[in-house]
Order: structure tokens, then C-alpha cells, then sequence
């Protein structure tokens, strides 16, 4: 029976066949069912994740030792040496692009949650910064090679990356900034005003404190995409494996490393320590930013 024909029915055999449903899938019975879904696909997911991890970190962990973080990577087909400048290219690069990110990225989404009119010209610019939030990496690697490589020659180096990076990851930022502080309560920023406060000491003393554990996740997913981020950096970067003297030196990130080990070398264990480097320090980064997160906030809210 189609849905045309359902709602063409009369309303009297319409109520029946309702009850028939009704009849046959209790309120109990429809919560335990929508119950399993949500649990099961959330375990499949957990499983996948853990699955992933625990390989990873099995092929990887025995192969990680003091030598291997402290040397630098002498290349050849055994890819001889370490990681050592790898993860000094991959913290000057992260650093970078959080520092220049994360206050264009907030100062964007405080005026698009308490300063922008509900106006064309807002819906515009929200439309654009979901659309951009979607483009691939190496289009923005593209454009990074264009602008920050060619046209205002700083060659292939830390800086075109981390740059490259923040036109990639400004779109996420803004969009989970400017939604943690949609999210504050219309209440409080009443009860501010109210007091006398002005709109900027609203904004700094009331939204900002309460925004932070959804502001930092926003921090959190972007630091995270930009260790774990190989296309875009690839054509900005250089993926040299000597050490950084500066910010304008080639380098090459944690992730374009194990490309170069899989793709150039045939030490696939190499390839497997490198990745149980990069998870434990995507672990650890979060668990430090969730705790300060916490720490922030309660500060900032009066707590302990």
C-alpha cells in the first residue's frame, strides 16, 4: 500500500490500521528496539575504532624504543635513523597553526552567534563557510602551493603548511565555536545586561566561560586533523627529514612521514611505529586539552 493511498483513506480505517501497528509494536517494545539500534551501532563503532587502534599500536609498540624517537631518519630503501625531526617539524607545525587559527576562528564565530543580523548576506557567508568545511584537502594544498609557496615566496616550508592548515581547518572552528555559544542559554546574557554589564562583558565574562568545553572540542578536532593531515601538506611543505632551523625550513609532518615509509622504503615496521607515535600523541593531546578544558572553566564559572 503506498503513502498516497494511506493518507486517502478515511480517517475511521486510518485510526484502524493505526492501532493495528500499535497493536503489534508496543510503546516498550519500539523503545527497546530503537534501544538496540542506538547501542549497537555506537558498540560497531567503539569496536572499529578499538580494532584499528589495538593493531596499530601491536605492529607498532615493539618497534618503538628511545633510539627511534631520538634520531633523525637517514632514508634509503631500510629506512635507517628515526623520528626525531619529524615530530620537531610536526610541533612547530601544530603550534603554528593553532596559534594563528584558533583567534580568527573564535573571533569569527563570536560575531556570527552575538554580533551578525539574521540577514542574505549572513546566510551567505554561513553557506560559504559549510561549503568550505566540505572541499578536499588538496584543494586547499592547491591553493596553499599558489598563494603562500609561489606568490608570496616562502617556498616549501613549516609556515606555507601551518598556513595551509588554517584556510583548511577555519570552517570547522568556526562552525563549532559559533554553535557552543548559540548553545548558552538566552537567559544569561539577559541576566548580564540586566546587571549593567556591557555587551562585550557579557560576551567575555558570561558566553565565552560557558562556550569553552564546546569551543575546545572545536580546538581538539582541528589539532588532531592537522597531525593526522598528509594531501595538503604534501604540496606546501617540502617533506624534508632534516631538522628545522626555522619556521621557513621544509619539513614534513608525522603523517607525511609514514607515506614516505610506505611509498619509498620497504620497512613497513618503521611505517607501524610512526603511526603508534601518532595515535599516542592524538590520545594525549586530548586527554591534556580535555583537563584543562575543565580546569578553565571552572576557574572562569566561580568553582574549584
Amino acid at each position: 500500500m503506498t503513502a498516497k493511498a494511506i493518507l486517502g483513506m478515511p480517517r475511521s480505517l486510518l485510526s484502524q490500521l493505526l492501532d493495528r501497528v500499535g497493536a503489534r509494536f508496543s510503546p516498550a517494545a519500539t523503545q527497546r528496539m530503537a534501544m538496540i539500534v542506538v547501542w549497537g551501532g555506537g558498540a560497531i563503532t567503539v569496536l572499529i575504532l578499538l580494532t584499528i587502534v589495538v593493531y596499530v599500536l601491536a605492529q607498532g609498540l615493539p618497534h618503538v624504543t628511545w633510539s627511534f624517537l631520538t634520531t633523525a631518519p637517514k632514508g634509503g630503501l631500510a629506512a635507517e635513523g628515526g623520528i626525531s625531526t619529524v615530530i620537531v617539524s610536526t610541533a612547530y607545525m601544530v603550534l603554528i597553526t593553532i596559534a594563528i587559527l584558533t583567534p580568527l576562528g573564535v573571533g569569527a564565530a563570536i560575531y556570527m552567534a552575538e554580533y551578525a543580523r539574521e540577514t542574505w548576506v549572513t546566510r551567505t557567508i554561513r553557506y560559504g563557510v559549510e561549503t568550505l568545511a566540505g572541499v578536499p584537502s588538496i584543494v586547499f594544498g592547491l591553493f596553499g602551493f599558489a598563494l603562500f609557496v609561489t606568490a608570496l615566496h616562502f617556498n616549501f616550508s613549516i609556515m606555507s603548511g601551518a598556513l595551509t592548515l588554517v584556510c583548511l581547518l577555519l570552517p570547522t572552528l568556526i562552525r563549532t565555536s559559533e554553535e557552543a555559544m548559540k548553545a548558552v542559554p538566552r537567559g544569561h546574557r539577559e541576566a548580564s545586561l540586566a546587571l549593567g554589564a556591557t555587551k562585550w562583558q557579557t560576551i567575555w565574562r558570561v558566553v565565552l566561560p560557558a562556550a569553552i568545553p564546546g569551543i575546545v572540542t572545536g580546538v581538539i578536532l582541528c589539532i588532531g586533523r592537522a597531525i593526522e593531515e598528509t594531501a595538503c601538506l604534501y604540496v606546501t611543505m617540502g617533506g624534508a627529514a632534516n631538522m628545522p632551523t626555522s619556521l621557513m625550513s621544509s619539513g614534513r609532518s608525522l603523517s607525511m612521514h609514514v607515506y614516505y615509509l610506505i611509498t619509498d622504503s620497504n620497512a613497513p615496521e618503521k611505517a607501524m611505529a610512526t603511526a603508534t607515535v601518532l595515535i599516542v600523541t592524538i590520545i594525549v593531546i586530548n586527554g591534556i586539552t580535555n583537563f584543562l578544558s575543565r580546569r578553565f572553566h571552572a576557574k572562569m564559572t566561580g568553582g574549584t
